[in-house]
C-alpha cells in the first residue's frame, strides 16, 4: 500500500460524501455531483487492489494481517460499485444519502487498511 495514494483515496471519498450530502439536502435525485465521485472512488480502489498485489513483491510487505486487509479491500471495492448501480436505478433523494454514507464507510475502511498495512496506530 502506498501511503500518499491511500490519502488521496480518502480525500476523494470525503469530497464525494460532502457532495452527495449536499445534493441530498436539495431534495434532488442522483446527478453528476453525486455519481462521479463514486466512480472516481471505485477507480481509485481498483488501482489500490493492483498496488496491494504488487507492493509485497517490490519490498513493501504488510505488517498487519493480510486476510483482514483483503477483506476490507473487497468490501471497499464492492461498496461504490454496488451503491453506484443502485443510485442509477433509484432516482430518489435517498440514493444521495446512501452514497454519502458509503463514501464515509470507504474513507474509514481505507484508513483501517492503511493502519493495518503499516502496523501503527496512526497509519504513518
Amino acid at each position: 500500500m502506498i501511503h500518499w495514494y491511500a490519502v488521496i483515496t480518502m480525500i476523494v471519498s470525503f469530497i464525494g460524501a460532502v457532495l452527495s450530502l449536499g445534493v441530498f439536502t436539495t431534495k434532488r435525485g442522483p446527478n453528476d455531483f453525486s455519481i462521479l465521485p463514486v466512480v472516481a472512488t471505485a477507480v481509485l480502489l481498483v488501482v489500490q487492489v493492483i498496488i496491494m498485489i504488487v507492493a509485497p513483491l517490490t519490498g513493501n510487505p504488510a505488517e498487519g494481517d493480510m486476510l483482514e486487509i483483503w477483506m476490507y479491500m473487497i468490501v471497499a471495492v464492492a461498496l461504490p460499485i454496488g451503491t453506484g448501480i443502485w443510485a442509477l436505478v433509484d432516482k430518489t433523494k435517498w440514493a444521495n444519502l446512501v452514497l454519502s454514507v458509503m463514501q464515509l464507510a470507504v474513507l474509514v475502511m481505507t484508513w483501517r487498511m492503511l493502519v493495518l498495512w503499516f502496523g501503527t496506530p496512526s497509519g504513518f
